[in-house]
């Protein structure tokens, strides 16, 4: 080799050299981007190849209630087996073919889809509930990577339309892709019934199978808790016949009836009609027919509230059943003229005959013996005003008007005007006077059975002596004697003491009283000398006849002669 060939040779491998350390540079510069510029998009992809998720989905608490004559319990919400599909985006490399093939499938948007498939932000999102076979078969077959079948409980109402306003139902919440509880208990109780989710999650091979070494993560999920209810099957299904009848009878809007035991304050039967069927929701005519008007409707409730008046005016001891007054037919209070129902003056009368006729005077003359103030207090005592704390949704009614000193507001929620009240609370009302005074806690929630199986048993809770066994003695005989000689002589049963009071409520729409349109109640207790049931019927707006005696009298008359064979009581009068 010359000189110059040596010469040559060394540049050739000065000029390599230079090519290998600027290669070596770039790969390490290439390194440094990867691993901290763009360390995110990279651990993502390794996440893509090496992840799996999977959320795991609780088992729905079932709701059962009760039979007089079976110690086996029937399940009214329980739980069936769907299939549905979700996807784990970070799974997905091939988004658009995947949505495309999704979408043929299940017949959902491709574009909603492809905005799912796309969301690296979340480890599991369910695309679709409730396939069909055809659709679960093909998802399986398309062996699409990412894209997973499970299955989860659907909600089933074995019963359809019973007590369906009380159970609600399980629904989707604003479009979301989580079930939630809608309405009555579903939704009062859905995180007693719901459960807690879990998940597992685990570091997987190309081939699906788990890296060793790599910790495998899991949190089971918790079933939810089942309710049995106090609820009693026989009476709820009667309940509902009468109440159905009463209404499309009278040409009526809707209906109620609650039934109580007054020694426990367990509801037996609570009622509403119209209903719907749960498991078909979205078929019902209008939303509205989803709330329970027992628990939540606010009403004036006319002359059922002169009961409770007349008992505060005798517990007091400022009268008696014999205790008189002159019946003019006419108050004038405030600018305002209150009359009886009848328009009739009744001259001297004494109170038993103030609830047989309903007199809004008498009425008036025992709440002025009685005081606002002691009034008004009175009230709340037997709950009105206030939560009943029921397990369900609620209102509270109203007694505003009794928060100032205007007397007309006063005469006129004595005979049950200008407050408002719930059916459950008119009901809450007459509990103490069939139960020697003592107000007893409504509830409709008898046991929660927790995912364990230990049983959390309801105790009926006393709140409070409202007022005294005297004042439910004479009150109890007045209401008797309504029933035999009074308004509601519909509302008896042949062989029975019966006591209850009749209410026809005027009804407000936009701050006036509605021409001909009330709502026609009856609330009662028997057998009065042991009562095994306290009981209201409410039928709003009928169009056949005025006053309640016709409407909700006879109606709590049918549910009334029920009850006492069901539980066979012995008649204890000829």
């Amino acid at each position: 080799m010359n000189k110059d060939q040596k010469k040559d040779f060394f540049r050739r491998i000065i000029v390599l050299k230079s090519v290998l350390v600027l290669f070596a540079a770039l790969m390490l510069l290439r390194l440094f981007i990867i691993s901290v510029g763009q360390h995110s998009y990279y651990m993502a992809q390794a996440e893509s190849q090496h992840g799996y998720y999977q959320k795991l989905i609780p088992t729905r608490g079932e709701i059962f209630i009760q039979d007089r004559y079976s110690d086996k319990p029937y399940p009214i919400a329980t739980n069936s087996k769907k299939d549905l599909v979700y996807v784990v985006p970070q799974d997905i490399s091939k988004q658009l073919e995947t949505a495309e093939t999704l979408a043929k499938i299940t017949s959902l948007d491709q574009t909603e889809l492809l905005l799912k498939l796309s969301d690296q932000k979340r480890k599991y999102v369910v695309i679709k509930k409730n396939l069909s076979e055809e659709e679960s078969k093909a998802i399986a077959e398309a062996k699409l990577p990412g894209v997973f079948l499970d299955q989860e409980n659907t909600r089933y109402y074995p019963e359809g339309q019973f007590l369906s306003q009380v159970l609600g139902f399980v629904g989707y919440k604003d479009n979301g892709d989580e079930k939630t509880g809608l309405y009555g208990l579903e939704k009062y109780m859905q995180k007693d019934l719901a459960g807690i989710p879990g998940e597992i999650s685990a570091d997987v091979s190309v081939n699906g199978a788990a890296i060793p070494g790599t910790q495998k993560q899991f949190t089971p999920a918790v079933d939810g808790t089942s309710l049995h209810l106090t609820i009693d099957r026989a009476i709820q299904f009667k309940a509902e016949t009468i109440i159905r009848e009463s209404v499309q009878k009278h040409g009526a809007d809707s209906g109620t009836i609650i039934v109580a035991d007054p020694k426990t304050g367990a509801i037996l039967a609570m009622a509403n009609f119209p209903s719907f069927d749960p498991n078909e929701y979205s078929k019902a005519k209008t939303p509205a027919v989803y709330i329970n008007d027992a628990t939540t409707e606010n009403y004036e409730p006319g002359s059922t509230m002169k009961t409770i008046t007349m008992a505060t005016g005798i517990n007091f001891g400022l009268v008696n059943p014999s205790t008189t007054y002159n019946d003019t037919g006419v108050v004038d209070v405030d600018g305002y003229k209150i009359k009886n129902s009848d328009g009739k003056a009744h001259g001297i009368v004494p109170m038993t005959k103030v609830i047989d006729e309903s007199l809004n005077t008498g009425a008036i003359f025992v709440q002025k013996q009685i005081g606002n103030e002691r009034f008004y207090e009175s009230l709340k005592n037997f709950g009105f005003g206030t939560a009943t704390n029921i397990e369900l949704p609620e209102a509270i009614g109203n007694l505003n008007n009794l928060k100032t000193n205007i007397t007309v507001n006063f005469y006129t929620a004595a005979f049950g005007q200008g407050i408002t009240v719930t059916p459950l609370q008119m009901l809450q009302s007459y509990l103490p006077l069939a139960n020697k005074g003592k107000l007893m806690q409504p509830y409709i929630i008898d046991s929660k059975v927790l995912p364990d199986g230990s049983v959390i048993k309801t105790e009926p809770k006393m709140l409070r002596e409202v007022v005294s066994e005297k004042t439910t003695t004479l009150i109890s005989g007045m209401l008797v004697d309504n029933v035999e000689n009074g308004h509601g002589k519909q509302a008896g049963v042949k062989g029975y003491y019966i006591g209850g009071k009749t209410g026809t409520a005027q009804v407000v729409s936009g701050g006036v009283y509605v021409q001909d349109d009330n709502i026609g109640s009856f609330v009662g207790y028997g057998p009065t000398e042991d009562p095994r049931f306290v009981m209201i019927v409410d039928v709003k707006h009928p169009r056949d006849v005025k006053y309640a005696e016709s409407t909700a009298a006879p109606a709590f008359g049918k549910m009334a002669e029920f009850i006492l064979g069901y539980y066979d009581i012995p008649p204890t009068r000829k």
